[in-house]
């Protein structure tokens, strides 16, 4: 029985375009055959639904991540778009209302070029994720609300991400300007009577921290619609195995 539900709890992690439509009719076929990959009476049959399996999760890991990895994959989507850290809201609202809102601008771009550059390394520790789940794990996704496994695989990658994808945030945002742009806007703002001096902000923490929240928040989307809405199968053998029949 523990084979079967990390079976159907695959299905739903495929997080991408690939897969959406009556995956959980298809994969209840698969089951209700009582064939179980690996286990007695297999065969190509089975071997080949295992290779299904493994190249549907391995275009959906590409796919989930493609959205955030492209150029204004953060910056475009408003519901993921890296904004002025709160300590320095003030600085923004100020500087957009004396004619310097381009500066403004300028650092929001480059927080969110800096994410861009980061986000493909999500791709390798999803892989991990997949692959260390147990069947606990996989009992508590079937059994959760549209984003058991998306909440399953924050769990087990966002320390791992945080580390790795603060020291590429810190690079990027030297490569693409987030720092010059920030002190640029701070130095605009102090230059201002009366403006005080603005708070110290920890640029890539809040970089690294909200490009992670974007990652899940997208992929939390990508699991509701594998769950719930129809897509095509974009290779052969995922039409092979997971077609109706």
């Amino acid at each position: 029985m523990g084979k079967r539900i990390v079976v159907a709890a695959a299905i739903l992690l495929c997080l991408g375009s690939v897969s959406h439509a009556g995956w959980m009719d298809d994969i209840g076929k698969v089951i209700g055959g009582g064939k179980i990959p690996g286990g007695p009476g297999s065969g190509p049959d089975d071997a080949k639904v295992v290779d299904g399996l493994k190249e549907a999760l391995s275009i959906g890991s590409a796919n989930a991540v493609s959205s955030t990895s492209k150029v204004d994959g953060y910056f475009a989507n408003q519901a993921i778009r890296i904004l002025v850290p709160e300590k320095v809201r003030k600085v923004a609202d100020v500087l957009g209302k004396v004619g310097y809102q381009k500066e403004v601008d300028d650092f929001v771009l480059s927080m969110n070029r800096a994410a861009e550059k980061a986000a493909p390394l999500a791709k390798a520790h999803l892989v991990e994720a997949i692959r260390a789940m147990t069947f606990e794990d996989a009992r508590k996704i079937l059994g959760g609300g549209d984003t058991a496994a998306t909440d399953y695989f924050r769990g087990k990658t966002q320390k791992k991400l945080y580390d790795e994808f603060r020291p590429v945030v810190s690079a990027s945002m030297d490569e693409v300007g987030v720092t010059r742009s920030y002190k640029n806007m701070v130095g605009k703002y102090a230059a201002l009577p009366m403006a005080g001096k603005a708070e110290s902000v920890d640029l890539d923490n809040h970089v690294t921290t909200k490009a992670l929240d974007g990652l899940f928040l997208v992929l939390g989307q990508e699991e509701k619609k594998i769950r719930t809405d129809p897509a095509a199968r974009v290779t052969d053998l995922l039409k092979d195995v997971f077609g109706r029949k």
